[in-house]
This record gives structure tokens, C-alpha cells and sequence, in this order.
């Protein structure tokens, strides 16, 4: 559906693929005879269900409202949840299995809740709550085990070893690519705005990941070749959307005023920083490279990664002046992570924005102002 569009083009439509409810990536593939494997945030190894022959799809939540999954939940979670499950009884994404993770409280019981509505297999994979453990990664080999039989009885076909490397060949590629994305808004954040590159990324997660690469492979040259100049911007680092994301009119807000040079959007996506390796057993090399080649986030308890440090690190590093400090409305972890995070950044005098954002937004003006008012306390 890309091909022969120009670069323009071919970024509108990854922008079209992600915000549109209805998937239409998603059920192109399932009109091709694919089956399907949709897992919530954060990280998931999606090779697993790549070898099988299945498309794993990141469920995200959608801006929509949630008539018929408001009636499953509480009233006080966060709008991910709920989109997530209206997605799936609306019929705008249909599955052939569902996993989740226990990152906090409504995702932990979210397995149930989908299990009780679909007929398919819903599971919970359970990352170690201890990463520091020297069990660690022989229980998250056991557990990829564990889930490689399950979807492999949804795919009705082995996954073999073989299968596996072949899927992190392409996973490497894909990772290597996305890479390339962040370095560019390092090095020259002018070229590449983050709503842009959030889009870049996250359309890896309704496309099959050879194509996804291969939009990429199109599009980097071509945002090194741009004209842009620099413009008078503070360069920051985002912090919040590890689990819901920051709506993309809300990003392009932040980049009106700011230069995004690092972010943990969709960071399941590209959570392990290097490539993982191909010999040997592909179960242990994944489960390795989750524990020992990862980056951060406030859902992975590892005390070698305390969350204020790599946030101090990550500024440090991307040469940024300033942190904006989000969070997703109702979500315990993000919240919390506001207090953390302003309280490390105060001790090293760098300065800091604070916001709340949530799927449905319906106004940026009055975050606008404040944000421009304190880019240019910063600036002058």
C-alpha cells in the first residue's frame, strides 16, 4: 500500500494506520487468511508469535469513547484500559489470542476481564518482578517456554527454533532501524519532529515487521536529506508514555516549542538496545537480552536501573536542557513516577514541565501557553 508513494506520503499514511480505530493494517492481514496476537503494554517478545505466522499487534487503547467496556471496570482507571477492551468488543480489531502483563493493578486483571468476554486464549506473561535474581533468566526462559506452546496451539503450528532465530534476525533489523530514529533527534532533532517519530515507531506495532523495516529502509535517507534548519528550541527529554500514549496532537504542541531529543514512547517496541543473538538457544538469547540489554522503565523492578538515575542519565546523554515530566490521568505508576522524577531533577538544578494528558483530549491551548512560557524562562 506504500509503495510508489513519496516520502510525504507514505509518513501521512503510517500517521492514518495508528490513529485509525477501525485497523485497517490489522484486517488486511486477517482478510489474507493471517492470524492474529494483540498484547498489551509494555513489552512483549513478539518474535514468539512471528514465528508462528502470526501478526502481533500492540494494543494501545484508541481515542474513542468506551461505551460497552465502561460497564467492565471501575470508574477511576486510566482510559487505555477501557479503549483497549471497546476496541476489541466493538469489533474495530479482532484476535485470535490476547496477552497482557501485571505492570499494575488494571492491567494484571485486564487477562481476566478479556477472558470472560472473547472465546479465544487470553494470558498473562509474567516478567520477573525480580530482574536482580541469578533465577531471573532462567524463569523468563521457562515462561517464554510456556507461552511458545500456547501460541503455537492458536497458530496450529510449531514454532521451531529455527523459526525463531529467522524472527530475531528481523526483530534486530527492526531495532536497528528505530535506533537510527532516536539518533537523528540526538543529533539533529531539526529533521525529526517526536510526533513524527512516534508515528515512525508506532506503526511497527499493526504491520508486520518486514514491512515496517521496509518503510524505514525508505524513509531514513530521505530524513537525512531534509532541508531543515535549527530553530531557537530547548532540548528536552519527554518522560510518561512508556504504557498509554501522549495523543500525536499533543506531541506536535511539545514540538512547536521544544526539541524532543529522547522519550520513552512505545518503549516496548524498541526495549532491548542491541541486537540479540542468533545462535544457540533463541528462548535463553531473548530472555537475556530483556534482563542484560535493555533500557528502563518505572514496570521493571531492576536495581541496577533506578528510574531517577537513567531519566538524569537519559538528559545527560541526549545533551538536553530541560525534562517535561507527563503522565497518563488515572495511572498509579506514571503519578508516582511524577513525584520520583521532579524530586531528582530539582536536586540537579534541571528545570522541569509537568502535565497530565489522556486519549481524548480535547484542547492543547492552555498547555501550549504554559509550555512556551517556560521554554522561554529557559531560553532567555
Amino acid at each position: 500500500m506504500w509503495k510508489g508513494k513519496s516520502p510525504e506520503e507514505v509518513l501521512d499514511l503510517c500517521r492514518t494506520w495508528i490513529e485509525d480505530p477501525a485497523y485497517p493494517t490489522v484486517r488486511r492481514w486477517r482478510e489474507g487468511g493471517g492470524k492474529v496476537l494483540g498484547h498489551f503494554q509494555v513489552y512483549f517478545p513478539e518474535e514468539l508469535a512471528h514465528a508462528a505466522g502470526m501478526l502481533p499487534v500492540k494494543i494501545r487503547g484508541a481515542s474513542i469513547e468506551a461505551r460497552i467496556a465502561d460497564s467492565r471496570f471501575g470508574s477511576y482507571l486510566c482510559s487505555v484500559i477501557k479503549t483497549s477492551l471497546e476496541l476489541a468488543m466493538s469489533k474495530g480489531i479482532v484476535l485470535d489470542m490476547f496477552v497482557t502483563h501485571p505492570i499494575c493493578d488494571a492491567a494484571r486483571n485486564l487477562g481476566a476481564i478479556w477472558g470472560r468476554n472473547f472465546p479465544y486464549p487470553c494470558q498473562i506473561l509474567y516478567l520477573p518482578q525480580n530482574a536482580n535474581s541469578r533465577h531471573a533468566a532462567s524463569y523468563l526462559r521457562d515462561e517464554y517456554e510456556r507461552l511458545r506452546g500456547d501460541i503455537a496451539s492458536v497458530a496450529e503450528r510449531p514454532i521451531t527454533d529455527e523459526a525463531l532465530r529467522g524472527s530475531i534476525a528481523v526483530f534486530n533489523e527492526n531495532r536497528r532501524l528505530i535506533r537510527r530514529l532516536y539518533e537523528i533527534r540526538r543529533e539533529r532533532p531539526w529533521l525529526l519532529s517526536v510526533h513524527e517519530s512516534a508515528v515512525l515507531t508506532g506503526v511497527g506495532g499493526v504491520l508486520p515487521r518486514e514491512e515496517h523495516n521496509g518503510i524505514l529502509s525508505f524513509l531514513l535517507p530521505w530524513i537525512e536529506r531534509r532541508a531543515a534548519r535549527p530553530q531557537d528550541k530547548i532540548r528536552v527529554v519527554l518522560v510518561g508514555g512508556f504504557c498509554e500514549q501522549p495523543p500525536l496532537d499533543l506531541l506536535r504542541v511539545i514540538a512547536e516549542t521544544c526539541y524532543v531529543v529522547d522519550d520513552d514512547l512505545m518503549v516496548g517496541l524498541r526495549w532491548i538496545l542491541e541486537d540479540v543473538p542468533t545462535p544457540g538457544d533463541p528462548l535463553a538469547n531473548l530472555a537475556e537480552a530483556y534482563l542484560e540489554k535493555s533500557g528502563y522503565s518505572p514496570v521493571q523492578h531492576d536495581l541496577r536501573k533506578p528510574k531517577e538515575k537513567m531519566l538524569l542519565d537519559s538528559v545527560r546523554a541526549a545533551n538536553a536542557t530541560a525534562a517535561i515530566v507527563a503522565a497518563a490521568k488515572m495511572c498509579e505508576p506514571g503519578l508516582e513516577d511524577q513525584v520520583a522524577f521532579s524530586k531528582a531533577l530539582e536536586e540537579h538544578g534541571i528545570p522541569y514541565f509537568i502535565t497530565e494528558f489522556e486519549e481524548n483530549m480535547s484542547s492543547y491551548e492552555g498547555m501550549a501557553i504554559q509550555l512556551e512560557t517556560f521554554a522561554e524562562s529557559i531560553l532567555f
